[in-house]
């Protein structure tokens, strides 16, 4: 008889896109907080029993240590919100960790470029 496949994995990551897309809202629409600015919510990952969720954010300017202990700090407020909105048991805890994925990007794109810029005058 052939394993029955689960859809737990498959409803964590539809539960992990909505409460990045309710985050999103909730962040540019009702959160004041100064130290938090341009914020994009890059990611969520939520654990099995979805009792924590990992948010993973990045800035278009702004300090991130102090943007992340503002999202921190609001982030009972922010579950509040988002416990209004999703419709599941329970609604994760949140951690917000700074993702730092663009910054290594631009600097390897830096990188290769002057590679590519070495290379070519080595071969002129």
């Amino acid at each position: 008889m052939p394993a029955r496949k689960s859809a737990t994995p498959n409803r964590a990551f539809k539960v992990a896109d909505q409460i990045q897309r309710d985050l999103t809202e909730l962040i540019a629409r009702e959160l004041k907080d100064r130290r938090v600015g341009m914020v994009t919510i890059q990611s969520v990952e939520v654990t099995p029993d979805y009792a924590h969720a990992k948010v993973f954010f990045s800035l278009l300017q702004g300090d991130p240590v102090q943007t992340q202990e503002g999202l921190n700090q609001a982030a009972g407020f922010l579950r509040a919100g988002l416990f209004k909105r999703l419709h599941i048991h329970t609604v994760p805890t949140l951690h917000f960790q700074f993702d730092r994925t663009t910054e290594r990007a631009a600097d390897m794109n830096a990188l290769i470029a002057q590679a590519v810029a070495s290379r070519s005058k080595n071969e002129d």
